[in-house]
């Protein structure tokens, strides 16, 4: 996506990665984007409903311009702590800053941000144009500055050939678009997005979460991004906060997350999850050998040099490789289930100990899918599992 002569603006000389490390912007996947984000500190936030503890106690500290998305279950805080972030509701302690500055008692419309909704919110009397111009004219741009902005705001967004288009003309995809086009017009230094995609179907969520990616690219805005869907969250994400009965459990670049989870949950939550326990066997350095239920030993990771007894080791299904004949660090299982899913194979097996094994495994011309009842041997390297505790 072309970034625009008026977004162009001068480079941060250096920001910040998942480790919150000073790393210059030219390093950073999005150092094409203007400065135009702001940095925002939630410092123990807390919100309550009676005794119903919906925030509790957070901190997070987001660099200006980076695309953090608040990722967790109904009922997990997200999206209350986005509302406290954009002034639709008060905290009740803590306080909010933006570029260092405390904004809790901030009204909503003087913060400068810009908010996407799960509902487009469009006016159904306005043409797409109106309906992105809306908040200029509120603002009391002049026509001139407006129509410019809105004419490089619908080119950002692929909506120029829209523009006369009323939103009953447009489908779900095109008016989410629309929607995100009027958050940004103004240029916000904040966009603040709840659950924008889950009214679309699959391939528009996967369509419009590149276009997200490549906007957040283009403009520079810091965005905070609210979901309970683990692959929007990995696709778009600088870093993923990981929200759990109103806490963060924990913060990190998608492939942090995904690869070592904190905890039982976070490995739950993020991806399909193989939890096998098993006893500690040997330690050899940072490789530890842990035998499982059956007695059958195996090999895995882990950065924990004090760990000592029992361990619940995670196995990602796509890590795991299954084969006719017994090799080192093999398992013998038992399949219980085998589905083609065209480009993937998605076996269930159970473990001699009667622990339940998910194993996804590319479709080749050569493999064939087992059948129920079939004796095989599911085996995995020490790197391609984590051990949690």
């Amino acid at each position: 996506m072309a970034e625009t002569s008026t977004w162009r603006a001068e480079r941060r000389e250096g920001s910040h990665d998942s480790q919150n490390k000073t790393v210059p912007a030219s390093k950073r996947q999005s150092a094409l984007a203007p400065a135009i984000g702001a940095s925002i500190c939630i410092d123990h936030v807390g919100k309550t409903y009676g005794s119903f503890v919906a925030v509790d106690d957070i901190n997070l500290d987001v660099a200006a311009g980076e695309f953090i998305t608040l990722l967790g279950p109904s009922g997990s805080g997200k999206t209350t702590l986005l509302n406290l972030v954009a002034g639709f509701q008060k905290v009740n302690s803590g306080r909010i800053l933006v570029d260092s500055k405390p904004v809790q008692n901030v009204p909503p419309h003087k913060r400068g941000f810009g908010m996407v909704f799960q509902s487009y919110a469009l006016f159904p009397n306005m043409t797409v144009t109106q309906n992105v111009a809306f908040p200029m004219r509120m603002a009391g741009i002049d026509r001139e500055t407006t129509n410019r902005r809105v004419a490089e705001t619908l080119e950002v967004m692929r909506l120029s050939e829209h523009a006369t288009k009323m939103p009953n003309q447009m489908s779900g995809g095109q008016q989410q678009r629309v929607a995100i086009a009027r958050a940004i017009v103004m240029r916000p230094r904040v966009v603040l997005m709840d659950e924008p995609l889950s009214a679309l179907d699959r391939r528009l969520r996967e369509s419009i979460q590149i276009e997200i990616r490549e906007l957040h690219r283009t403009i520079g805005s810091t965005i905070l991004f609210v979901t309970h869907d683990q692959g929007e969250a990995l696709t778009l994400s600088d870093r993923i906060a990981v929200l759990d009965a109103g806490k963060i459990v924990q913060i990190a670049s998608p492939v942090e997350i995904y690869r070592h989870p904190a905890t039982k949950f976070v490995a739950s939550f993020v991806g399909e999850s193989n939890l096998i326990d098993a006893e500690l066997v040997q330690r050899r350095g940072t490789r530890l050998v842990l035998k499982n239920r059956a007695g059958h030993t195996f090999e895995a990771e882990s950065r924990n040099p004090d760990m000592v007894g029992r361990a619940t080791v995670l196995v990602r299904p796509e890590r795991i490789a299954i084969s006719d004949t017994l090799s080192p660090n093999a398992l013998p299982v038992t399949v219980t289930s085998a589905l083609f899913l065209g480009e993937l194979l998605r076996i269930e097996a159970e473990m001699e100990g009667g622990e339940k094994l998910l194993i996804r495994c590319p479709d080749t011309q050569a493999r064939r899918l087992p059948e129920i009842g079939e004796k095989l041997y599911a085996r995995w390297d020490a790197e391609d599992c984590w051990v949690l505790s």
